[in-house]
C-alpha cells in the first residue's frame, strides 16, 4: 500500500508547515475559544498520515519498530493500572507515565478521553529529548486534542 517514497515525500510536505504551524501557534498564544488554525490543522494532518505510513511499512517489516514502541508496548502491558506522573523502574530506565487530553466533551470544559504514554527520564531526571521525538511521531494523535462530533 505504502513505499518509502510515499514516507519521503510526506517529510518533504512537513517541513514547511511545521514552520506555519509554530508561528500560527506563537501568534495565538494566550487567546481563548475557538480560533481557526488552518497551519496547525494541516500540520496535525500530515503528522496522522505519515505515522500510518510508518505503521503500515513497519507492519510489512519494511522497517524496524523503534525502541520506544517496542519498550512502550511492554511497559502498557506490565503497568496498566499507572497514575499520571508515576515512576516505575524498567531495565535499568526510569519511565514516567503521562496522560494528555485526546478527546473533549461538547461543551469543551471537560475530557471525555486520555491518551497514555510513557517518557524516559533521563539520570538528570529531565525527559530524554530523542525518547519523546519517537513517541510524539509514532502517535501523533495522542498529542491532538479533539472535540467530540456532534
Amino acid at each position: 500500500m505504502y513505499s518509502i517514497n510515499d514516507l519521503n515525500e510526506i517529510n518533504e510536505t512537513l517541513k514547511p508547515l511545521k514552520a506555519l504551524a509554530i508561528r500560527e501557534q506563537q501568534s495565538i498564544y494566550g487567546l481563548s475559544g475557538m480560533v481557526y488554525t488552518p497551519h496547525i490543522d494541516a500540520h496535525n494532518d500530515i503528522c496522522i498520515k505519515k505515522a500510518a505510513i510508518l505503521s503500515d511499512l513497519k507492519s510489512k517489516g519494511l522497517i524496524a519498530f523503534t525502541e520506544a514502541e517496542i519498550i512502550s508496548a511492554k511497559l502498557m502491558a506490565l503497568y496498566r493500572r499507572t497514575k499520571n506522573h508515576q515512576m516505575v523502574e524498567y531495565n535499568g530506565s526510569t519511565y514516567e507515565c503521562r496522560f494528555s487530553p485526546l478527546k473533549l466533551s461538547k461543551s469543551g470544559k471537560s475530557v471525555s478521553k486520555w491518551a497514555k504514554y510513557w517518557l524516559r527520564k533521563l539520570p538528570t531526571g529531565e525527559n530524554d529529548k530523542t525518547w519523546e521525538s519517537q513517541v510524539r511521531e509514532t502517535w501523533p494523535e495522542n498529542f491532538i486534542i479533539k472535540n467530540v462530533d456532534f
